[in-house]
């Protein structure tokens, strides 16, 4: 008996170390692939203009991972070296809390959940197995040990950004990082939960992702509803907190909502536009109008159901569209990179897109105002002053 005991303790321990040491990174890798492709050329020209551009990207999910974010990775799109290897100023780390299976973009129940089994394996504290409030506080507390390691800089305060702007003026090369929740439901329907995540860090507050919560409908949900009254009190707190909602995944009807209710303008911090793919993750045109008329950014994504096209033309032609539709001011860099999408580039290969530009025709003053210009001018404005 002694002797099968310790074979069982062994084939568990077995099982444990694949659970957490294989089986993440195998979900990762298929989750988050970029497809083979030869190296992108890139002329001296673009390269000399790519190096004096303020790049910044409104959406990456790569805080979900187990993966330690300070090493290069051939796993996944973004990783600090990347982002060093693409001259990114300024990325936005999204906390995604829960994900219900058999995800799709046209109708998702709320009733499931694969964040609590990649938690479990990828042995996040016990106490986010249960809670999605503490999902989103432990994401947090990720990314500010990262900036605790590196050169990269947890921005919450316009203060704090004007001197990242600055010591990048001056030849310096930190990397500002800003926290989204994608989607509300870590507030556990409690408004007092938005006034702890924001004490400890949060700037920008998506209200729903893949599914109906307790804010309101998601574009992907079952309802299609708006607003809910919790949903309004969110967005009121948001506007007194200094908080910026992103409407990234929000049902048409809870945009529009959002757009009446608050003092301030939105971002939708990664998608698409329906003029060059109209599929089901993106907005119709209207209502990105209307976003833009309110003084919002849209963040273009890289993958396909935003772009249809993932090549960094195919990219290049949605934000030409977006430009079009929009006015070049409201365009950003959206890539949802990490976010369970598979894409053509990854961040260290951003240079790519700045080379698509200036073949598509694109002005310097253009390229740099998509490239990351329009989102520190809208930081520098609308994150709290200290």
């Amino acid at each position: 008996m002694r002797k099968l005991g310790l074979i069982v303790g062994v084939l568990l321990l077995l099982a444990l170390a694949f659970v957490h040491f294989v089986l993440p990174g195998q979900v990762e890798r298929r989750q988050n692939a970029v497809v083979a492709h030869d190296a992108y050329p890139v002329s001296a020209a673009a390269r000399t203009l790519h190096d004096s551009l303020f790049i910044a990207d409104l959406h990456s999910d790569s805080l979900l991972w187990k993966r330690n974010l300070l090493r290069r990775s051939s796993t996944g799109h973004m990783d600090l070296p990347r982002l060093r290897e693409g001259n990114v100023a300024l990325q936005v780390f999204s906390a995604t809390t829960k994900s219900p299976s058999g995800l799709n973009y046209e109708r998702n129940e709320a009733s499931s959940d694969d964040i609590t089994l990649l938690a479990i394996a990828s042995f996040w504290p016990p106490r986010t197995w249960t809670s999605i409030y503490e999902r989103a506080v432990y994401q947090l507390q990720k990314l500010q040990r990262l900036a605790g390691n590196s050169e990269l800089r947890l921005i919450t305060t316009s203060e704090q950004f004007r001197k990242l702007v600055a010591d990048r003026d001056a030849g310096e090369r930190p990397i500002g990082a800003v926290y989204l929740i994608e989607g509300a439901h870590p507030l556990e329907g409690d408004i007092e939960k938005l006034d702890a995540l924001f004490e400890q860090g949060l700037r920008i507050a998506g209200l729903t992702h893949f599914f109906d919560n307790e804010t309101g409908g998601s574009l992907h949900g079952v309802s299609g509803d708006g607003l809910s009254d919790f949903g309004r009190d969110v967005v009121r707190r948001a506007d007194e907190l200094g908080l910026i909602i992103d409407v990234a995944h929000a049902s048409p009807a809870m945009v529009d909502e959002v757009l009446a209710l608050t003092r301030r303008p939105v971002i939708l911090s990664h998608g698409g536009v329906r003029g060059t793919c109209n599929t089901a993750r993106n907005l119709a045109d209207e209502q990105m109008r209307r976003i833009a008329a309110a003084g919002g950014l849209v963040g273009i994504g890289y993958w396909d159901a935003a772009v249809c096209d993932i090549t960094p033309a195919g990219v290049v032609r949605s934000i030409r569209h977006a430009i079009d539709l929009l006015g070049a001011e409201h365009v950003a860099l959206g890539s949802d990179y990490d976010g369970a999408t598979t894409v053509a580039f990854d961040t260290s290969e951003l240079s790519a897109l700045t080379q698509a530009m200036l073949d598509a025709g694109f002005s310097e003053q253009e390229i740099r105002l998509v490239m990351g210009e329009n989102v520190k001018r809208f930081l520098l404005q609308y994150l709290p002053e200290s």
